[in-house]
């Protein structure tokens, strides 16, 4: 039957219930453990079978149990403290934000290509969605101004099974709007708000859809509407869409589209984050919006837009960085042309990755960092490293002075915490401890928790764990019509009292999922080890397009089936939201193992650490900064190495050790059969460590302290009185810029006495030739450290050089004094750099060195 006409019928709500309306469409229920319990109790089998998805789980609510509910008062007394914690976090807040006199309009718009808020919203590939689910979650808990920017998926990412062989194959089952907390976003006049961008095929029309993640709300562009045509339509049909052509549009609606669908809905983007390169496309949207609402030309435009933009990178890999040819860019270009008074050529020339100009490839990293002030990376880490990859887009600066920060990422606690561990925190820290634990002396409270409690809230957790494992591997092998006795097995794999180690994350190989395996002779002795049996569990998905990865899935699935270990090693297909929260809760040992350094953050180890798991990582990413004997393990000592086939055997045998040494003598230490006591001080400490210092909260508080709050105040400034002055620093900037060429600086010359002791100072002057430029609208600057090389200095400083007089127009001499605290050889160099903020100071070509 074709054109089939549908409609979604609803159960009816006594007036009691009536908030549980309110809260299916909120998704603050996610993160709010009593909220979740309120669903669950309603009916616990029928909320597992809807994948906890309250709008798929109310459609499966009897009539006759909801009048029941409307006249239980154990119920109603629960829905009722949900109910007033909903309206404290979300409701009044809202209502308050609508009555300030900018009626809640100006807003931090935050743009991703992927949001992991539920495992019930497929909107979601892996760490970098996760990440922004919990940016929302968090920022929605502080309260801030903020809006996530989005695209709507109609096939999400991939759903992963394995075939008969343990090959990865990969679905794309549609996304039902009716099972969304969605509704369209509607113009004044009730009909549904309509977007259009120039392509190369005709006009792509967008609609917006509007989620709410607590008082945040998340803007989702669609094009799956009847006003496109089917290859339009079918842009937005799968998350990183592997057809280049494709990704390139989805990335275009998400950043000119995004800044649009801001404008036609009325809010003000004062401050904009972007969330990896995907989004770097709302640069060119909002010059365009800035130089019409403030009637300002495009460099002035510019000088605003920097000083107000975020930019977050989230991977060191150089592929994961998305890079188009030029004549496929060109023509989403070309229609800004007469907008900004620049041709399409010259715009993407801001992208260029060869400064040479020969390559005629358009990156979207390079474009985000041109057009943007504040930048970073999501560990210190991986700042470094960011700032060594991408330093030839700033090629006189030293690359400890690359302008790209860090800030390290954290995790929302409230949505990965173990319904156990939470009920602990409650009693012991106060209700609201996922408030204040990043910022008192709140998580000291830990150690106060009862050894015995501790543990069996955990034993509970790793149950809970094996008990989900189970389920999916009887689900798994029914699926491929397994024999009975194969199915009989998988109802009793693993052991409730065994050390569960968990590997989970994607599969890709530098993050070498085969480390453990890379000795078979001392792995089957971990796993045959009777009196100290171990278990595995693994989980992940593999690029469509990686064969590697999927061969690291197919080997480890291989392994799984072999008799000897078919009871001790499990991989579990489809790994998502929730198959994530069941291990992180319920794992004992979380491993990572990526080759250093190229692990950008790791957020799962984390969420582990947050629920007493110990991590046992290579000192990559965050756990440089978690790590201490007392919160986990180590592998190796942070070497990187040139041949990683010596790495990873280095690196395997190190795991082993640690294993056999340390973690398996240390999980199985109970004296007269009581407690693991070392364990479980462990566990304290590094739950401590989490909830201190990786939380969600506290990593967004960062963001606003050290980038929202200088941006918005940047904003207000710059805008003000028709941008007067951000015409001045667009007159500053260009002056610089054109008559720099006449800057240089001499060789600086030492005097003092020879040799020099420690505690003696070197006098150290230069002449600087500054032409037009005058003294105080430069620095002079000592460039010292311990000589590394004949031509490279470490542990560089800087030291200010004072004008002391003026030898002819344009040439002055300058002095300074460098102290000698330590002994050893040093070398300096002088340099001249603008007087400014950040983004002149380091713009390419304002910076000379003698």
């Amino acid at each position: 039957m074709s054109y089939l006409q549908t409609f979604q019928v609803f159960p009816s709500v006594p007036e009691p219930l009536k908030f549980l309306e309110t809260l299916v469409n909120n998704l603050w229920w996610c993160w709010n453990l009593e909220a979740i319990e309120l669903f669950r109790r309603i009916n616990p089998r029928l909320w597992e079978e809807s994948g906890r998805n309250p709008m798929v789980f109310s459609t499966l609510i009897g009539q006759k149990k909801l009048d029941e509910l409307a006249t239980d008062g154990s119920f109603l007394s629960h829905m009722e403290e949900v109910r007033e914690e909903f309206e404290s976090q979300v409701l009044q807040p809202l209502e308050a934000a609508a009555r300030q006199p900018d009626g809640g309009r100006r807003v931090i718009a935050y743009f991703s290509m992927e949001f992991g808020v539920h495992e019930s919203l497929p909107l979601s590939a892996g760490g970098l969605g996760i990440l922004a689910g919990d940016h929302l979650k968090a920022a929605s808990d502080l309260g801030l101004p903020l809006v996530g920017v989005g695209l709507f998926y109609r096939n999400g990412y991939f759903y992963q099974y394995l075939n008969h062989d343990g090959w990865q194959q990969e679905e794309y089952p549609e996304t039902d709007l009716n099972k969304l907390p969605v509704e369209r976003v509607r113009d004044a006049g009730g009909n549904d708000l309509v977007l259009t961008i120039a392509g190369p095929e005709g006009p792509i029309v967008l609609k917006i859809w509007k989620i709410m993640v607590g008082r945040i709300p998340l803007y989702l562009l669609d094009t799956n509407i009847k006003e496109n045509p089917p290859a339009i339509r079918d842009i937005n049909s799968r998350l990183y869409h592997s057809e280049g052509k494709v990704r390139l549009a989805q990335e275009v609606i998400l950043g000119i589209g995004g800044m649009r669908a801001l404008r036609a809905m009325g809010l003000e983007a004062v401050v904009c984050h972007l969330n990896e390169g995907h989004s770097s496309f709302s640069n060119i949207e909002r010059l365009a919006q800035l130089r019409s609402g403030f009637g300002v030309d495009l460099k002035t435009a510019r000088e605003i837009n920097a000083r107000t933009t975020i930019f977050t990178t989230h991977t060191p890999v150089k592929a994961a960085h998305d890079e188009f040819p030029f004549d496929e860019v060109k023509p989403y270009l070309a229609g800004f042309e007469k907008e900004l008074g620049l041709s399409a050529d010259e715009l993407l020339a801001w992208g260029r990755t060869d400064p040479a100009g020969k390559e005629e490839l358009f990156s979207m990293f390079v474009f985000g960092l041109q057009l943007s002030q504040y930048r970073n990376g999501v560990s210190r880490l991986h700042g470094k490293v960011a700032r060594r990859m991408w330093s030839f887009v700033w090629p006189d600066v030293p690359e400890e002075e690359i302008p790209i920060a860090s800030i390290t990422n954290g995790v929302h606690i409230p949505s990965w915490i173990s319904i156990e561990n939470s009920r602990l925190f409650d009693r012991y820290l106060g209700r609201d401890w996922w408030l204040k634990t990043w910022n008192t002396d709140l998580a000291r409270r830990i150690e106060d928790i009862y050894d015995e409690e501790l543990w069996r809230s955990h034993e509970m957790s790793r149950t809970r764990l094996i008990r989900h494992c189970r389920k999916r591997m009887v689900k798994q092998y029914g699926r491929r019509n397994a024999p009975k006795n194969i199915m009989k097995e998988a109802e009793s794999v693993l052991d409730d009292n065994v050390l569960t180690i968990a590997f989970a994350r994607r599969f890709a190989a530098y993050k070498r999922s085969h480390l453990l395996l890379c000795d078979m002779e001392r792995f089957e002795a971990i796993l045959h080890n009777e009196q100290f049996p171990v278990q595995l569990i693994f989980a992940g998905k593999a690029h469509p397009m990686d064969d590697e990865g999927k061969r690291l899935i197919q080997q480890i699935v291989h392994l799984a089936r072999n008799p000897d270990y078919r009871h001790k090693i499990l991989f579990i297909e489809d790994y998502d939201i929730d198959i994530a929260r069941h291990l992180i809760q319920g794992a004992d040992v979380w491993l990572n193992t990526p080759r250093r350094p190229l692990e950008a953050c790791g957020t799962s180890g984390m969420k582990a650490a947050a629920n007493g798991a110990l991590n046992l990582s290579i000192l990559d990413g965050w756990w440089c900064e978690g790590y201490t004997p007392k919160t986990g393990w180590a592998i190796g000592t942070g070497e990187e190495f040139a041949d990683p086939f010596y790495q990873d055997a280095v690196e395997s045998h190190a795991l082993y050790n640690v294993l056999e040494n340390d973690i398996i003598p240390c999980f199985y230490g109970r004296e007269n059969g009581g407690l693991p006591l070392r364990w479980l001080a462990m566990m304290k400490a590094s739950m401590q460590m989490a909830l201190g210092n990786f939380c969600a909260q506290k990593m967004v508080f960062n963001y606003q302290q050290t980038f929202y709050n200088p941006a918005m105040a940047q904003y207000d400034a710059l805008t003000r009185n028709n941008g007067a002055a951000a015409v001045r620093l667009k007159n500053i900037h260009d002056r610089l810029k054109r008559k720099w060429c006449a800057v240089s600086i001499e060789p600086p010359v030492g005097t003092g006495g020879a040799p020099l002791r420690v505690g003696e100072d070197l006098t150290v002057s230069t002449i600087v030739h500054l032409g037009e430029i005058a003294p105080d609208e430069v620095d002079v600057e000592i460039y010292y450290g311990r000589v590394k090389t004949v031509d490279s200095l470490t542990d560089a400083q800087t030291q200010p050089m004072i004008m002391k007089e003026t030898l002819s127009s344009g040439v002055y001499r300058y002095e300074c004094s460098l102290p000698c605290r330590a002994a050893g050889r040093f070398g300096f160099t002088a340099r001249v750099t603008p007087r400014a903020d950040s983004f002149i100071k380091y713009t390419p070509g304002l910076m000379t060195w003698a």
